[in-house]
């Protein structure tokens, strides 16, 4: 003891008395006295259940440990919670995993990112202003080649009912691009930037042309199986998720029913721009792997982060920039982070990773609401859980917890 005895006055006598006295009262007493602590990522998802989604979860992965956290519910009819590292439908993350497998291909010479669409899809694109002699395999990566999406073709019916009658239809990558073709183009390519989901069914079928193979198929000899991501699927037009599972719900109207809509809409849930399924510990260890360069070569990885500025006004983040199946998104606290959002109806994923690939965080969401408003306020709610679970790892290590 470094204080001398004789400072030791009344009062810090009393307070050793106390703590000594606590080294003999039960761990159990002492556990069940002690105020619980919630952490902030905790609070995050429950003010996300409090907004009205139905259930959330969120897995923070640092050098300290994991936490995982969860809200609300996983079943609106029995209560079950949100399970614990479910599956779950990730959408458009699935454009990261196809962009991994271009660059790949890429680099082994087999393709060049300057080559055009037609070069590989010989006839495909053309009509109502649309031509593949000018668009690149670039410009479909980044969102830069101005095809149409074909996504408005395929929701006839914007409702409830509309889900329902026509969720199981099945349409080949093939049949997608013909119904973009039908739209004029946004832009020239190269000159202005669009999301458009178009561009993926593309690079799918370019996969197809240059490898012999599904791009489901180059996707797991190349990702899920090195990387032992064996609870990450590409189920095609297998409609169900695996269990465990949250069910989501969509609100096809504001201040309307939730209508369960777990089982895919497969007009567009079936593609290489948005059909994988996946869980947030297999999207943390995939996109771990790939800033740390276990997927890419320097030069590659070098490309995918090379990157456009998205303009405002379309639905991401500000400041948010484009690079080949990669989003980068500035931090509050400085610098930023890479990820690829996925949604669809009832669900939004959000993965977000730190460029050494050492922090990573995938908040999931199984719910969406029926009005634009509120549709955009979440978002922004989620974007701000993830600007202070990130910066917040930053500035100190998490306690490890599950």
């Amino acid at each position: 003891m470094s204080i001398m005895l004789s400072r030791i006055n009344r009062r810090t006598v009393t307070v050793l008395a106390v703590a000594l006295l606590a080294l003999f009262v039960p761990a159990e007493s002492r556990a069940a006295a002690a105020p619980h602590r919630v952490s902030q990522l905790q609070r995050d998802v429950d003010a996300l259940r409090d907004d009205g989604i139905t259930g959330v979860s969120a897995r923070l992965e640092t050098p300290h440990g994991v936490q995982t956290v969860r809200s609300g519910v996983g079943d609106l009819t029995t209560g079950q919670p949100v399970a614990a590292d479910g599956y779950l439908r990730i959408g458009s993350t699935t454009k990261t995993f196809v962009a991994a497998v271009l660059l790949q291909l890429a680099g082994e010479g087999n393709l060049s990112l300057d080559d055009t669409v037609n070069k590989w899809l010989p006839g495909l694109v053309r009509g109502n202003g649309n031509d593949g002699h000018r668009v690149t395999l670039r410009q479909l990566l980044q969102h830069t080649s101005g095809l149409p999406d074909y996504i408005g073709d395929v929701v006839p019916d914007l409702s409830a009912s509309g889900y329902r009658a026509n969720r199981w239809t099945t349409y080949t990558s093939r049949q997608r691009v013909a119904l973009a073709m039908k739209h004029q183009p946004s832009f020239a390519p190269g000159v202005g930037w669009e999301y458009s989901n178009s561009n993926y069914v593309l690079l799918g079928m370019v996969i197809k042309a240059v490898t012999g193979h599904s791009w489901e198929d180059e996707v797991q000899a190349r990702i899920l199986r090195p990387l032992r991501l064996t609870r990450t699927r590409t189920p095609g037009n297998r409609p169900f998720l695996p269990g465990p599972h949250a069910r989501d719900y969509q609100q096809f109207e504001p201040g309307g029913a939730m209508t369960d809509t777990t089982v895919a809409y497969l007009p567009f849930d079936a593609d290489a721009d948005g059909s994988m399924i996946s869980t947030a510990a297999d999207i943390n260890r995939f996109f771990t792997a790939l800033m740390q360069g276990r997927l890419l070569a320097p030069a590659q990885l070098a490309e995918m982060q090379r990157t456009v500025e998205v303009p405002a006004g379309r639905g991401f983040p500000s400041g948010t920039r484009d690079g080949l199946g990669l989003f980068w998104t500035p931090l509050s606290c400085g610098g930023g982070y890479w990820g690829h959002s996925g949604d669809g109806f009832g669900y939004l994923v959000w993965p977000a990773t730190t460029p050494d690939g050492r922090t990573t965080l995938t908040v999931s969401l199984h719910s969406r609401p029926g009005d634009e408003s509120t549709a955009t306020r979440q978002t922004q709610d989620v974007t701000a859980l993830v600007d202070r679970a990130l910066c917040s790892a930053r500035r100190s290590p998490s306690p490890t917890s599950t």
